[in-house]
Formats: structure tokens, sequence, C-alpha cells
């Protein structure tokens, strides 16, 4: 298997992680992807066309990731910032009670 079916098959991987939101393989498999393209980059690219297109497809994935990852943060913000307010609240109801 040549380095571009390895970053294709990499990619889809990617994509399948991505929907089931596991953070754990997406950050297995963008390590791997990494490595692949070290590989694909040292070595003599024999279609460009092909290559051009592959990583435009990569590409995409990783858009998807940084938006998919950007609105989980915030979700992850909003939750804070509710605890936070109910602990407060708590607080509160304990000091009238």
């Amino acid at each position: 298997m040549n380095a571009l079916q390895r970053i294709e098959d990499t990619r889809q991987a990617l994509n399948e992680a991505l929907q089931a939101r596991d953070w754990a393989a997406i950050g297995e498999l963008d390590l791997a992807c990494r490595a692949q393209m070290d590989e694909l980059l040292q070595g003599a690219v024999e279609d460009e066309a092909a290559v051009r297109v592959n990583l435009e497809a990569l590409m995409d994935v990783y858009r998807q990731l940084i938006d998919v990852a950007s609105d989980e943060r915030q979700s992850l913000v909003q939750q804070m910032s509710n605890i936070n307010q109910a602990k407060q609240a708590t607080k509160v109801y304990h000091l009238f009670s």
C-alpha cells in the first residue's frame, strides 16, 4: 500500500471517528496522518493531481474537525458556566436558610 492510499484510509477513519465524536481515535489518527504526510513528502510524487485531490479531501475533514471541536469547546464552556452559576446560587441559598 502506498503513502497516498494510507492517507486516504486515514482520512476515511478520521471522518468516521469525527461522526462518532471519538476524540481518542481522532488523536491517534491525527498522529498517524502526520507521519504519513511526512512519508509522502519525503518520497517522489508520481501523480500530483491525485495527491492534490486527496489532500484537499483531507483538509475538508480537518476543517470539519476544527468546527466540531470549537462547537464542543463552546458547549463545555457554557456547561461550566452553568455549573458555576448553580454553585453560586446554592451558596446564596444556604446563607439565607
